[in-house]
Formats: structure tokens, C-alpha cells, sequence
């Protein structure tokens, strides 16, 4: 056997974990514990905890293998995302279906072990999931559609341990489709020129790099503005807010350095802050609310 077809044999639970990049649970999973810290006001139950846990591992997995799924046509034709499990042939088409399936039953199965609403809503954050691939195929709104599908983890963990929806639950809602979108658009100024070409649409193609970098700037600082909001209406204390601080001031920084350096320069770096930002926020929800 070739090496290629050994690693190919080999090394399934790796290729699935790069298939849905599994390092890029730090965007969405730390806000939705954030969620349900808050709607809980301290500790939810150990059951709810490892309920959303599990939603959250198979609703991510099943968006990641869709989208994977859904533009392997693309990714095969740009040189950055050629050589992505599936474009690469390192992945056949069939087992990322199957995969998906196993996904999407794991986020039924949490969901029915949630609150009785979850059980009828699951539909919703599949049908965003099955949707969100296709968008920039004719908006440039493609980044905060992405952002805000990851925006109903946080709402979606609220739903989970309250069975309802509150002002805080939109409000964070809104605050990480405006992160996530922020970071999405600068990601998009790398592929402007495929993306121009392949007739896609994203926001650096409609306005340009320099107004991408500027529009990005402006969702971070309404996101910091909603998650200020968000502790205002929960009454945290001190610690909620001198943890946004930090958070706001991690967020400024890769804006800053772009500023500086410029986005070329800076490169991905800036992503892994973003990372950074979600972790911070996560933990300093968890403290907030059972300390203070």
C-alpha cells in the first residue's frame, strides 16, 4: 500500500476532525455556555451542561460537513481550499453524508433531552446550516449570516435551561453574528480575487479591502456594545465588566496591528485572537455568575 493510501486508511478520526475544523469550537461553544450560564444565573444542571455540550458537537459538525459538502466545487477550483479533505480526494463524498447524518441525530437526540421548546426548534438551526453555503452565491451578507447562524448557540443554550427567550438571549444573538461576521469579512479579502473571478459574492468584492477593514472595525465595536448591554440588563458586577475590558481590548488588537501593518502583513494571526475572544468571554461569563 502507498503511504498516501495508508494515511488515507489510517487516519479517519483526523481527517474528520480537519474536515469540520474542529480548533474552531472556541468560536461558537464558549458563548453558548455563556448562554447558559446566564439564563441559569449561576450553575445550569450537570444534565443541561452535557446536553448542550453534545448539541453543540453534533449541530457544528453537521454545518461544517454541509458546507464542506455543498462547495466542494469551489474549494476545488481555489488554490487555498484545494486541498481540503474532500476536493483532495483524502475523504469520499459518501462518508461525509453518513457523517453528517450521525451529526444532525446526535443534535436531535440532545435536543429531545433539553427543554420540551428545543424538540420543535432544531429545524431551524439545520435549515441556517443547509442555507449558509449557498448565500454567497448571491449576497454579500454571506459573513453575517454565518455570523449569526453561530449566533444561535448562545440563544439556542438559553432556550435549552429556560424554555424561553429573553432580551440578553438577542442581544448575544446579535453580538456574535456581528464578531463572527466582523472576522469573516477580513477573512474574505484573501480570496477577492477567486472570489471576483468565480462571479461570488462577499463584502471585500462589493466595497474593497479598505472598506472591508473598516466595516469589520465597526461590527466589533457593536459587538462589544451588545455584550455591554447584555451585562447592564443581567446585573453582573465588576467582574462581568472588567472582563469585557479585556475581551474589547483582545478584539482591538488585530485591528490595531492591520492598522499598523496592514492586513497582508498580519496574515491569519488574526484569527486566532478572535479564538482568544471567545474563550475570554466564555470564562468570564462562568465567573460572573457564579461568583458574583
Amino acid at each position: 500500500m502507498s503511504p498516501s493510501g495508508g494515511a488515507r486508511a489510517g487516519s479517519r478520526p483526523a481527517l474528520f476532525a480537519r474536515l469540520v475544523k474542529i480548533e474552531h469550537s472556541v468560536y461558537a461553544l464558549p458563548f453558548a455556555y455563556a448562554g447558559a450560564f446566564l439564563a441559569a444565573g449561576g450553575w445550569p444542571t450537570l444534565s443541561q451542561l452535557v446536553w448542550i455540550t453534545l448539541a453543540m458537537v453534533g449541530a457544528r459538525s453537521a454545518a461544517m460537513a454541509l458546507n464542506r459538502l455543498i462547495d466542494a466545487g469551489i474549494d476545488a477550483r481555489n488554490p487555498r481550499t484545494a486541498e481540503r479533505e474532500l476536493p483532495a480526494g483524502r475523504l469520499g463524498r459518501r462518508e461525509v453524508v453518513v457523517f453528517t447524518i450521525v451529526s444532525v441525530a446526535l443534535l436531535v437526540v440532545a435536543a429531545f433531552n433539553l427543554s420540551e421548546p428545543c424538540r420543535y426548534l432544531w429545524p431551524i438551526p439545520l435549515a441556517a446550516f443547509v442555507l449558509y453555503p449557498y448565500t454567497k452565491r448571491f449576497t454579500w451578507f454571506c459573513h453575517y449570516f454565518l455570523g449569526l447562524t453561530l449566533g444561535l448557540a448562545p440563544a439556542a443554550a438559553w432556550v435549552a435551561v429556560t424554555g424561553a427567550v429573553s432580551l440578553e438571549a438577542w442581544l448575544l444573538f446579535f453580538a456574535v453574528g456581528l464578531w463572527v461576521g466582523g472576522f469573516d469579512v477580513l477573512y474574505a479579502v484573501f480570496d477577492l480575487e477567486f472570489d471576483r473571478a468565480q462571479g461570488l459574492h462577499s463584502l471585500p468584492v462589493t466595497i474593497g479591502e479598505r472598506g472591508s477593514v473598516a466595516v469589520a472595525a465597526l461590527s466589533h465595536v457593536l459587538t462589544i456594545a451588545l455584550l455591554a448591554a447584555v451585562g447592564a440588563l443581567a446585573g453582573l458586577d465588576w467582574i462581568y465588566w472588567a472582563g469585557l475590558i479585556a475581551v474589547a481590548a483582545l478584539l482591538a488588537w488585530p485591528h490595531v496591528d492591520i492598522a499598523r501593518r496592514g492586513l497582508r502583513e498580519v496574515g491569519m494571526g488574526f484569527m486566532s485572537v478572535n479564538g482568544a475572544v471567545g474563550l475570554l468571554y466564555g470564562a468570564i461569563v462562568v465567573l460572573a455568575t457564579v461568583i458574583g
